[in-house]
């Protein structure tokens, strides 16, 4: 893989991603009924939280951030943008779930690749860029009372998985940063869109769980 390119990758997906889950992050809010400022707070703990966990279990301190100033600005824009117009962005329900598959696909990506640069292992790697696609999505439905989606039954940790483990393989060769991004990324985001296509679940215990 080549080593010039894989910063300037990281950063725009990273930002992305933030962007992307935010706007998800602050829908939640604004149903729960928060005010302003609990919306921004709510869109930077989902467009952070993924990221600032990956950081500080690679040791990458201070996480990135609390470093880079256009970190804290992507949800604080994503938050207002979505306070002002959340009527015409609840209207998009469909188009805000897509949304939220681009940005897993975004972080699984971001995650396995920066988990690399610390020199984690393979495996260390892929679980990184599951744990920042999902880590944000938890943080929200903790502070918003609610089970974590990825705990209900829905697939969006598998994917996230998939797509960081063919991340890490891809590193491994002398394929482009972008391309190996591309593949890894693309398919934790079509397999989530699938699931919300198809209505795949993954399975969930039946019955009593005592007798």
């Amino acid at each position: 893989m080549s080593t010039s390119e894989p910063a300037t990758v990281l950063v725009v997906f990273d930002l992305v991603g933030v962007f992307v889950f935010a706007i998800s992050g602050a829908l939640v809010a604004i149903r729960k009924g928060l005010d302003v400022f609990g919306v921004v707070v709510l869109a930077g703990a989902t467009g952070l939280g993924g990221g600032v966990l990956r950081d500080v279990l690679i040791g990458a301190s201070p996480p990135a951030a609390l470093t880079d100033w256009r970190y804290l600005v992507a949800p604080v824009v994503a938050g207002l943008l979505a306070f002002r117009y959340h009527p015409a962005l609840g209207r998009m329900e469909r188009s805000v779930t897509v949304l939220d598959a681009f940005g897993l696909g975004l972080f699984c990506v971001t995650g396995a690749l920066k988990a690399l640069d610390y020199d984690l292992g393979l495996l260390a790697a892929a679980l990184m860029g599951m744990v920042t696609g999902i880590g944000g999505g938890m943080l929200r439905d903790v502070l918003a009372s609610r089970v974590p989606a990825v705990f209900r039954g829905e697939l969006y940790g598998t994917p996230a998985l998939a797509g960081a483990v063919v991340v890490v393989a891809g590193a491994q060769t002398d394929l482009p940063t972008l391309v190996v991004a591309l593949v890894g990324g693309g398919l934790c985001t079509v397999w989530r869109l699938l699931a919300i296509w198809r209505h795949w679940q993954a399975p969930i215990p039946t019955g009593p769980a005592s007798v």
